[in-house]
């Protein structure tokens, strides 16, 4: 079934009653476990996700191995004019790059919320809410790559003080933009003014933003770890030729469990931003997801 969703004036921002309890730190882990483990149950019933970040992967890796076997074979030296044309390419890099995740990333968050909605989405509904917002993506992906070029240019140039302001600001950043994405696509807000409402929803649902975010990190990377025995059984049963046969299945299980991270990632995204906005459990979500809030 095609869904359209409409979109009205800017969400408001909930606030909970004067007199609601406020949970403590593990109470807001705990939340965010409980908030993991319901996004997986929503990309079970919408696995056509997972299809996103595959798509943006392959466009995205495409693009930087025709930028470095093009560097590797045709580019000068790097110094004076030849730098510049360097740092400028990987901009134009950069920029396309966070241009195609952000539009992938769109899809899915337009899909999830259809789906958190209680309604049936198609991938076409993914794309179609991406689309229509092509130039706010455009405009976020330049200001993302400005920030990524900044931080790599900070980097470089102070050395290991550099590398460590670089990976403190990136870090402050991303929890600033956590939410970037729904508040462009649904508000129809610019680039910076959806840093500003992602930092002040952020600041709203810092506990069950942070203690999913945690949680989910902590669940794939157990499960990546299980990619490892692949390489010890190749080894084992198959000496160099094992070895490079357990390699690539291991590869192809871990490029597998990202698109999943991905694709959950996104549906956690939706249902942090809907909690933030509304007020609202959606359905499929226990109440007692949100109890300590309310």
């Amino acid at each position: 079934m095609h869904c359209r969703i409409p979109m009205a004036a800017m969400p408001t921002t909930f606030h909970p009653p004067a007199s609601a309890r406020k949970p403590g730190f593990f109470e807001r882990l705990g939340i965010g476990w409980r908030l993991t483990k319901v996004s997986l149950g929503v990309l079970r019933q919408e696995k056509s996700l997972v299809v996103l970040p595959f798509l943006s992967f392959l466009i995205t890796a495409a693009a930087w191995g025709v930028f470095f076997v093009s560097l590797f074979l045709f580019a000068p030296p790097l110094d004076g004019f030849n730098a510049w044309l360097w740092y400028v390419g990987l901009f134009l890099l950069y920029v396309f790059t966070y241009f195609i995740s952000t539009y992938f990333t769109s899809a899915v968050i337009g899909i999830a919320k259809i789906r958190l909605e209680g309604r049936d989405p198609t991938l076409k509904d993914g794309f179609r809410i991406a689309s229509e917002n092509l130039g706010r993506i455009f405009g976020w992906a330049l200001l993302s790559a400005t920030v990524g070029m900044m931080l790599r240019a900070i980097a470089e140039r102070f050395g290991f003080v550099g590398r460590i302001v670089a990976g403190i600001a990136g870090v402050a950043w991303g929890i600033a933009t956590y939410l970037v994405v729904p508040v462009l696509i649904f508000e129809k807000l610019g680039p910076w003014a959806s840093v500003k409402r992602s930092g002040s929803l952020i600041r709203l649902t810092w506990g069950e933003a942070a203690g999913a975010y945690f949680t989910l990190s902590a669940v794939f990377v157990l499960l990546g770890l299980a990619g490892l025995p692949l390489l010890v059984i190749g080894a084992v049963s198959g000496g160099l030729l094992g070895l490079l046969v357990g390699l690539i299945a291991a590869i192809v299980y871990w490029l597998i469990l990202g698109f999943v991270a991905a694709a959950t990632q996104g549906v956690l995204v939706t249902a942090l931003y809907r909690y933030a906005t509304t007020g609202e459990i959606a359905p499929g979500f226990p109440p007692e997801v949100f109890g300590a809030r309310f």
